[in-house]
């Protein structure tokens, strides 16, 4: 134990605080994490690994017994981080890992509600990002060395003399951290997407938002391929009934989705629809598509979908008025050679508004500018 407070307290001596100043920051939303199955999909406690690979491209996920795998939902703190560091950068401003707030802050921009409920789920969410071992091979150089941490090295309550809590610090790792101040790697998200309440439908959206974009003929997936690319738990029988659900009731917002078949495959498209994201800087026409890889997962008996139900009040959706030129640049599977893939253009993303500073702790945010 006196190890690990020595360890913690070296990496926390060593970064200089970003205090977080900003009250309505666009959410962002970072590209490895949109398209690569990292999250339990499911409410309910899981402790059984996610194993996922494409070609060079490798994500091991474990959970502590204790405290189960980070979900999706617990990703909004993620999504919220990598918001403030990048309005932040626009602003001028300074930022690192070590990030200081409120939980008011946090909460109110992901839109939940701030009763003491709130605040008890926040610290669930933040204990099972901390306990979580992500094992990876993307962005590690040439040799694509394997790469092991957690979503969130450590955090703390800071609290007054009477046990009221005034607020919050966490540290992000590294290899998060660099992708998101590395601009080309993060792509603005709807705020109606907070609005989601399956697991299933969340994490579909942030596949649509990755691959299909604003691209006129949208991204074409078969069943099979979206099963193993998100990790569920589900069996394929029941993931595939629940897109099926997903396509009659079109809850993902800016995106339509249709089911094709092709003999006995059963596909779904992912066309964009009303889109408040913004557009890319060149339309790609022609069809996307992504095959079968060789995958290892699991199945269980529900799927994430039908465990999901709703669990706190969201904010109003409301629009993302910036522009964000983004790339689609690659897909971590096959294309299928029956059908032609279009160009896909790469380009970093351009994202300036104004926003109402909001400071805690009575600090400027993140340092000098």
């Amino acid at each position: 134990m006196s190890l690990r407070r020595l360890i913690t307290a070296s990496e926390r001596s060593k970064l200089e605080p970003f205090v977080v100043a900003t009250g309505d920051a666009s959410p962002r939303d970072q590209r490895d994490l949109m398209e690569r199955p990292f999250f339990s999909l499911a409410k309910a406690r899981r402790t059984a690994p996610i194993l996922y690979e494409a070609g060079d491209v490798r994500v091991e996920v474990h959970a502590a017994p204790e405290f189960g795998m980070a979900t999706i939902w617990d990703a909004d703190v993620l999504i919220w981080a990598a918001s403030q560091i990048v309005e932040a950068e626009n602003l001028g401003f300074k930022t690192s890992r070590f990030l200081r707030f409120t939980p008011y802050q946090l909460l109110t921009a992901i839109g939940r509600q701030t009763g003491s409920r709130d605040y008890k789920l926040l610290k669930g969410a933040l204990a099972r990002l901390q306990s979580t071992v992500i094992r990876t091979t993307i962005r590690n150089g040439e040799h694509w060395r394997r790469r092991q941490f957690s979503w969130i090295n450590e955090w703390e309550e800071c609290t007054t003399r009477d046990g009221r809590v005034e607020g919050m610090e966490f540290v992000l790792p590294d290899w998060f951290y660099r992708g998101v101040v590395d601009r080309s790697l993060v792509l603005t998200i709807d705020p109606a997407y907070f609005r989601l309440t399956g697991g299933i439908e969340r994490w579909l959206y942030r596949v649509a938002r990755k691959h299909a974009g604003r691209q006129p003929r949208g991204w074409l997936f078969e069943f099979a391929h979206l099963h193993e690319k998100s990790g569920s738990l589900a069996k394929l029988a029941d993931f595939a009934f629940d897109l099926r659900r997903l396509s009659a009731r079109q809850p993902l917002p800016g995106y339509r989705l249709n089911i094709e078949r092709d003999g006995r495959r059963e596909m779904l498209r992912i066309l964009p629809a009303g889109l408040s994201t913004g557009p890319v800087d060149i339309a790609v026409n022609a069809d996307g598509t992504s095959g079968v890889p060789a995958i290892g997962t699991s199945g269980v008996r529900l799927s994430g979908l039908r465990e999901c139900k709703p669990q706190l009040t969201l904010w109003p959706e409301t629009t993302i008025p910036d522009l964000n030129l983004e790339s689609n640049s690659e897909s971590n599977s096959c294309c299928w050679p029956a059908r032609s893939v279009g160009k896909r253009v790469c380009g970093p993303s351009s994202e300036r508004s104004k926003r109402q500073p909001s400071l805690p702790f009575s600090r400027k945010p993140g340092g000098k500018p």
